[in-house]
């Protein structure tokens, strides 16, 4: 019952986005959705592998039964450097439509998905994350606090990121994701390749 627009609702009021009139014409509203997205997804861990790795087989089991396509996935350490030019690298592939890593989040000091992909972010998507500790803290109280789940645009390429736990992917990918990837993907295509948002990037 949440609402399918809550995690793009950033805050940009430029008049070539989705957001201004959720209610105005519908043309405008829906008319860059995409129906099927390509996407990249990437562990970050320093403890398992790729033969162990229940938070990956779910995101990709979760966008391939919605009828998206995996086309790549990798696993790489809990390594600022390596977070964040693995990120960089996949979200300026042509064949990818939207990236999800998961782990990095908590607190721990090895724990740096956020800081790394946040020096990547064009535009920010911070209901992601206000989004997800809101839901989170329907399942597991307080200790929602201590996830930094975030979201951003990297290249014209949403960017999403998760705990490590399954539990957290599952509330993220398909809870929170799957409802609006086609509308985000096709709204950050359009800013990146558009020319729709050229007259109102004053600022």
């Amino acid at each position: 019952m949440s609402d399918p627009h809550t995690p793009d609702a950033g805050g940009d009021h430029d008049h070539g986005t989705d957001h201004d009139h959720g209610t105005d014409h519908d043309h405008g509203h829906h008319h860059h959705d995409v129906d099927t997205v390509a996407v990249a997804v990437v562990t970050v861990t320093s403890s398992r592998s790729t033969d162990e790795d229940p938070s990956g087989d779910r995101i990709v089991e979760l966008f391939e039964t919605a009828g998206h396509e995996v086309v790549v996935r990798e696993l790489i350490p809990d390594e600022f450097d390596s977070v964040q030019g693995t990120v960089d690298r996949l979200a300026r592939r042509r064949d990818t439509d939207v990236v999800v890593t998961t782990g990095g989040t908590g607190v721990t000091p090895d724990d740096v998905t956020p800081e790394a992909t946040a020096g990547l972010f064009a535009k920010e998507l911070p209901g992601f994350g206000e989004l997800f500790r809101r839901r989170s803290h329907e399942e597991i109280g307080t200790r929602a606090i201590g996830s930094r789940a975030t979201a951003g645009i990297v290249e014209g390429t949403p960017v999403f990121c998760l705990p490590g736990s399954t539990s957290a992917v599952r509330l993220g990918v398909e809870e929170m994701i799957l409802p609006t990837i086609g509308h985000l993907v096709g709204l950050a295509s359009r800013d990146e390749n558009g020319s729709e948002h050229d007259d109102s990037d004053g600022g």
